[in-house]
């Protein structure tokens, strides 16, 4: 039967990871970015979508820092427990949505550690897509000169970037495409990179929305810095738009 309202857009935001390319005393999500941690800039940003159903948090079952973040009364949020990789925690999210989301609803998978992502294109990701029964992602097109390295640190060619797109999030796709895709894929051990792997790996074709060079993923110690320059920029921006 169809639906009698318009599909919901529910949001998860993995963050059991410890992020161990920062060398860090904490996961980098905990980490802090002026006042307040990546995590809670990155969900203080999506809360002000106003299609917004709800967001899933699945955590590592040893966070001792999530009780400490006032983000967590919040009535649309929502913490669970992740797994042990990934996919893992973001099919454990949908799992969570089992009894609250419809088949057709939407679900938008994000980065706990890209705080930078604007209002703005995950409004253009939802309107690129909205006709479709699949899903996309937020990507840009590699603009760097691409080298394939051999071993020994050898240059074995240069890759044509052409066609080349660097994922971002976040990416959308129909909560029950996406919940089946990530169940068979880990079933079968597939190699899943991120949620549009699992759906290319099941056969279908996400579309490309293009994003912004700013959604950067807070990855080493130096991208602490940039993400501060950058929403300084895009706060100084906002402030000259009102």
């Amino acid at each position: 039967m169809p639906l009698l309202t318009p599909p919901r857009y529910w949001f998860v935001i993995p963050a059991a990871g410890i992020g161990s390319r920062m060398g860090a005393d904490k996961p980098k999500q905990y980490l802090m970015l002026g006042n307040k941690t990546i995590l809670e800039h990155t969900i203080t940003r999506i809360l002000s979508l106003p299609s917004l159903a709800g967001i899933v948090v699945p955590l590592s079952s040893q966070d001792n820092f999530w009780t400490s973040l006032t983000i967590l009364q919040h009535p649309l949020v929502h913490t669970i427990h992740g797994g042990a990789q990934r996919a893992d925690s973001v099919l454990n999210g949908l799992n969570y949505l089992a009894d609250k989301a419809h088949n057709q609803d939407w679900v938008l998978v994000h980065d706990a550690a890209r705080p930078c992502v604007t209002i703005e294109n995950i409004q253009a990701l939802c309107d690129g897509v909205a006709g479709d029964e699949v899903g996309g992602i937020l990507a840009v097109p590699v603009i760097d000169t691409l080298k394939q390295v051999a071993s020994l640190n050898k240059i074995q060619t240069t890759v044509d970037r052409s066609a080349l797109w660097q994922a971002q999030t976040p990416q959308l796709f129909r909560y029950k495409l996406l919940r089946d895709c990530l169940m068979q894929t880990l079933t079968r051990n597939e190699n899943i990179t991120d949620e549009s792997s699992a759906v290319e790996l099941c056969g279908y074709q996400p579309k490309v929305i293009e994003g912004r060079t700013d959604n950067i993923k807070v990855t080493r110690p130096d991208d602490l810095l940039l993400a501060e320059f950058i929403l300084i920029q895009q706060e100084k921006l906002h402030e000259k738009q009102l």
